[in-house]
């Protein structure tokens, strides 16, 4: 093909918009990518851009559930309504899933999920509430799990009572498949169980040594019972607290507003239309630097292995 020709062919093709994953997305899904992306466009406009494949990754269709890893291109055909939709800013809230049941949201470290005492406070649900308002989609959240206020990650919100009631009680019969993520102080033990009673309560978290670093382990963790702070309290009674938890003995972490505890995977089957729903947080961008900071030439292997690490 001569030079001329191949002028003419790229004169024809439609502009495309590329964007290069970087750890903050890892293992974002795809139609989170693009919601967060284009945080203004109704749903049926994003459903709509995945339908007709103007999304790509790595130069091929994507599904909207396919996992996202760092160092992935992802492209869009440009368009002016596409461009206007654009964010200047990211979004106050990350959208990590929404149907018309619920929404899963990536809970920043130092926000509580509901309001507090302390006055002035933003939450999370208000925070979503607050966003689902400037979209034009108004709704009364209510939290079906709850996070500490310095933990991070993924957190369900139903959209009415009803879905509030029906997945209250799927969780309280059934229960969520979680997996957490933590640097904990001091050297691990190998992979196990922490089973020491809380408040006179049968107490049990499994964990899993990902990485060993000189003074910190990144770790994870699968709470298969739910008494509050479970994991914070039993890696502090093993003699190894969760940093930046000073409540439980963590050393401080200058910088971050919380710990470094992330609900990273929350999986469940859904009530409604009993399919499987498994869905990730990418990490917060201080928790990356610091398992960065631990795991030093091995942190780009252990983050790709991330999406692999089996249920409890």
């Amino acid at each position: 093909m001569s030079p001329l020709h191949s002028t003419a062919v790229a004169s024809i093709l439609p502009p495309m918009l590329k964007f290069t994953i970087t750890a903050t997305d890892h293992c974002r899904q795809v139609a989170s990518f693009l919601r967060n992306l284009l945080p203004a466009a109704p749903l049926p406009y994003l459903k709509k851009l995945l339908r007709s494949e103007h999304l790509a990754l790595n130069g091929q269709p994507a599904a909207p559930t396919a996992l996202l890893a760092v160092g992935d291109s992802v492209t869009i055909k440009e368009s002016g309504r596409t461009r206007g939709f654009l964010a200047a800013s990211p979004p106050a809230i990350d959208i990590l899933h929404e149907d018309d049941r619920i929404v899963i949201v990536n809970k920043p470290a130092g926000v509580a999920v509901h309001r507090t005492a302390e006055a002035g406070d933003d939450n999370l649900v208000e925070l979503a509430e607050r966003f689902m308002v400037e979209r034009g989609t108004p709704v009364k959240l209510r939290p079906v799990n709850r996070l500490d206020r310095g933990t991070s990650g993924a957190t369900i919100l139903a959209k009415s009572a009803t879905s509030a009631g029906m997945f209250g009680r799927f969780v309280k019969e059934e229960g969520l498949g979680k997996l957490y993520l933590a640097v904990a102080e001091g050297t691990m033990p190998p992979d196990g169980e922490i089973a020491i009673p809380l408040d006179g309560k049968e107490s049990l978290t499994r964990h899993r040594l990902l990485f060993q670093g000189g003074a910190e382990a990144f770790v994870a963790l699968y709470p298969v019972t739910g008494r509050t702070h479970q994991i914070r309290k039993h890696l502090s009674l093993i003699g190894h607290p969760v940093r930046g938890d000073r409540r439980y003995g963590g050393s401080p972490l200058p910088g971050y507003p919380g710990h470094l505890l992330h609900a990273f995977r929350v999986s469940l089957r859904h009530p409604e239309t009993g399919r499987e729903l498994s869905v990730y947080a990418p990490l917060p961008s201080g928790f990356v630097a610091a398992v960065q900071e631990v795991a030093g030439e091995e942190f780009l292997p252990l983050l790709r292995g991330l999406p692999a690490l089996p249920p409890a």
